[in-house]
């Protein structure tokens, strides 16, 4: 069974958001970095080249494959900030219908900007990803 490829890795938060170009992005980043902190209690890890998490969890899947992945996390990616909220958004209908513009996948949660969204609603998405995750949680 081959690893994980995107593992923790030694780099800084300030150097990862340093990278960022854009400087809107780049705020956006800061500024989410600093609310999965206040809500984990955890100092980033920098997962590969694109992933800052905030937290560990334990994983194993039915194949036997396991591992561990942050709690949450998020990426600057080209398109879209995105945020990965591992517990997904089964039951969140009524939170995202207040967040603002977004997209969503399985446990990812797509942003064109902070600006277009409810930061308190989003910081309650958040909260509720971290505690739904408590149980896999590693210290």
């Amino acid at each position: 069974m081959s690893d994980l490829k995107t593992q923790p890795t030694q780099a800084t938060l300030a150097a990862f958001l340093a990278a960022v170009a854009d400087p809107a992005r780049r705020a956006d980043c800061a500024a989410v970095a600093k609310l999965m902190q206040k809500i984990t209690g955890e100092k980033a890890v920098i997962w590969g080249t694109g992933i800052v998490g905030f937290g560990r969890y334990r994983y194993r899947y039915e194949s036997g494959r396991e591992g561990e992945w942050p709690v949450v996390g998020f990426s600057p990616r080209k398109n879209d900030l995105t945020l990965y909220l591992m517990c997904g958004f089964d039951g969140a209908e009524a939170l995202l219908a207040r967040l603002g513009k977004h997209k969503t996948g399985k446990s990812c949660l797509y942003l064109k900007s902070l600006a277009s969204v409810d930061l308190e609603v989003l910081e309650e998405l958040i909260v509720r990803g971290v505690a739904a995750m408590e149980s896999q949680r590693v210290r």
